[in-house]
């Protein structure tokens, strides 16, 4: 037994996780070092707790969480509501719960039981010959509901990111290209209408001051700039760990959670970000072999929702500190600090490892 389990684990993607979890480790010491904070260590434990969860979710089959789907989703839909209800407010918004001894982020969990629910669903689902917009009427009745409760935080980064996620469950089990078509076109419709009726008024800012930061160079724009100067200023080579004088100086704002990628591709320059775009990749790709290679529906699934969180928070973190997109507040997996954004991602690698280690398990 032991024999094939060390045969069967994907020693790979631990290695990967492993490897960001380190370099994480060292760059968010680096964004915090001046400050004399110690975020660091909290996110040594957080990482910990983390790597605990991991294992449990490595040795439990899969398959268990199938039955607990729409309860988990309809809890976390609870919490949600909570936020609203009790949550403190934080810069503006009500995104925790104050547990006391930590803020739970139920948001971040939403993520994992959104694929949970559409796992399940359409696991259960059999149709032949596409998914038109018709026959997805309840998928985005589910995703609708924690959507509209997180826009209402606000949260529109996590919002986006959960739709984003979603959408690439429901392209994997083939929606009709006439309904992405028809889809498309209701989307490129109602974006002006978003913007005029449901954005908020500093969401509009954000999206102003993508197309143009130096608009207000001191105010909203600023951290658009800051971050472009930071990653521009790395160059080949960067400027070396503890060196960057936008991380040193202060220059950069939120440098330790949204903007971490900045203190990295100013510290280790074009050939740094290069090395760890690839280890992201790596990271992708390995999570895509995962679902090609799941023993059952519910397994592919599940493998490709939890990869496409990683893909779209990487991406989405990565153009917003760019500038390619605008500023929404998504962290980068392994990166950035936050409790229930690490506890979250290594769940979602635990259950990767399960999927593999159970893909020959009759």
């Amino acid at each position: 037994m032991r024999r094939r389990f060390l045969s069967d684990f994907h020693f790979s993607l631990l290695a990967v996780v492993i490897f960001l979890c380190v370099v994480g480790i060292f760059n968010l010491y680096s964004a915090t070092y001046q400050a004399g904070g110690h975020q660091y260590l909290s996110q040594i434990y957080w990482m910990c707790g983390g790597l605990l969860f991991m294992m449990v979710l490595i040795f439990l089959d899969y398959r268990i969480f199938e039955r607990f789907s729409y309860p988990f989703y309809f809890i976390i839909l609870v919490l949600l509501a909570a936020v609203l209800a009790v949550g403190p407010k934080i810069y503006g918004a009500r995104r925790w719960l104050d547990l006391g001894f930590f803020r739970f982020q139920p948001s971040e969990l939403m993520k994992i039981g959104m694929v949970f629910v559409l796992a399940k669903y359409f696991h259960d689902d059999h149709i032949v010959g596409g998914y038109t917009l018709r026959r997805l009427a309840i998928p985005f009745l589910i995703l609708g509901a924690p959507v509209l409760l997180i826009l209402a935080e606000p949260d529109l980064g996590t919002a986006l990111l959960i739709c984003f996620v979603s959408f690439s469950i429901f392209i994997f089990v083939k929606m009709k290209w006439q309904s992405l078509f028809v889809l498309f076109m209701v989307a490129a419709l109602t974006v002006p209408l978003a913007y005029k009726f449901v954005l908020k008024d500093y969401q509009r800012d954000r999206v102003r001051t993508f197309l143009d930061p130096s608009r207000d160079p001191r105010g909203k724009g600023y951290h658009a700039l800051q971050s472009m100067v930071a990653v521009g200023s790395g160059k080949l080579r960067g400027k070396g760990h503890l060196k960057g004088s936008q991380t040193q100086l202060a220059f950069l704002p939120e440098q330790h959670t949204d903007f971490i990628f900045s203190v990295f591709a100013e510290e280790h320059g074009f050939i740094g970000i290069l090395i760890l775009l690839v280890v992201y990749a790596m990271m992708i790709l390995m999570g895509l072999e995962i679902a090609h290679h799941a023993r059952d529906k519910f397994g592919a699934l599940l493998a490709v929702g939890i990869t496409s969180i990683f893909f779209w928070q990487s991406f989405v973190n990565i153009g917003m500190v760019t500038g390619i997109l605008p500023v929404v507040g998504i962290t980068l997996p392994f990166f950035s600090y936050g409790g229930s954004s690490i506890i979250i991602s290594f769940m979602g690698i635990g259950l990767l490892l399960s999927i593999h280690l159970r893909r020959f398990m009759f």
